[in-house]
């Protein structure tokens, strides 16, 4: 499969997907992992958006689900209300799961990634028997329609993280790799995790970022290239393990994204050479 490279949707913060066209293709892009919330939510029309996408050549490679009453104030305050475990917003998240599955199947998408949420470790922990539970029946949701899933990283080790993958006994469920997310919420250095993950990475997250100077706080998401993701190294491996996924730039920070990502572009397309944008 030729590795292809694209842009996260809400990278770009569109207002439509007339908006959402024009700023991928001002990235020099024509493939998107696309937020499906703004459809469930009736922000966007499905029909709308398929509409503006395959007039412009522009291929959705993933689809993205947001979970309710994330808290991103803090690493405290994500844990605590972050992923599937909290029960105030379970059911609300289990009847997202099922709407956003039928809006990816309308668009022929296969695969859709998701923050699970921190995975307690204690194997008889009660709660980590409650979110292995409620990622299960996200999966299954997904799987009725035919759509594959991939677990976000970050909020784990590389080690935790498989061995949920393991407990989970979903053998199709992957990872969206994201070294960036190693490093902010302070689970590890990427190279390693990596190499850890490898044979569940299903989609690779291309973003950058800088530890924090104080523990316990967040790292600082910064331009690819400029941070502490060991790009250059990273990207060989991509290529010497032969990895057969996708990339997709994700900018969640600066007031100059479209500019960022077009860096970031350069960036990768300069070590993988068979990439295809």
């Amino acid at each position: 499969m030729p590795r292809k490279l694209g842009v996260c949707s809400w990278s770009l913060q569109p207002k439509s997907p007339a908006d959402l066209v024009e700023k991928v293709k001002s990235c020099g892009l024509r493939f998107v992992q696309l937020a499906l919330d703004p459809i469930r939510r009736g922000e966007w029309d499905v029909n709308d958006t398929k509409r503006a996408l395959d007039a412009a050549n522009i291929e959705i490679l993933s689809g993205m689900m947001e979970l309710a009453g994330e808290d991103y104030s803090s690493l405290e305050t994500i844990a605590k209300t972050g992923g599937v475990l909290p029960d105030a917003t379970w059911n609300a998240n289990l009847a997202a799961a099922a709407e956003n599955a039928q809006i990816a199947k309308r668009l022929g998408i296969g695969f859709l990634t998701f923050h699970a949420g921190v995975i307690p470790h204690g194997r008889r922990d009660p709660k980590r028997i409650v979110v292995l539970d409620r990622v299960r029946a996200i999966v299954d949701a997904f799987a009725a329609a035919g759509v594959a899933i991939a677990l976000e990283t970050g909020q784990e080790s590389g080690p935790a993280m498989m061995e949920a993958l393991l407990e989970l006994s979903r053998p199709s469920v992957g990872v969206n790799f994201d070294p960036a997310n190693m490093i902010l919420y302070g689970q590890g250095e990427p190279l390693p995790s990596f190499e850890c993950f490898l044979y569940k990475i299903k989609q690779i997250h291309l973003k950058d970022a800088k530890w924090t100077q104080q523990k316990g706080t967040w790292g600082v998401e910064v331009p690819d290239g400029t941070g502490d993701v060991h790009w250059s190294r990273l990207l060989e491996r991509i290529v010497e393990t032969g990895l057969d996924c996708h990339l997709l730039i994700e900018r969640e920070a600066g007031a100059n994204r479209v500019a960022d990502i077009r860096f970031a572009r350069r960036l990768a397309e300069y070590k993988l050479n068979d990439l295809v944008v």
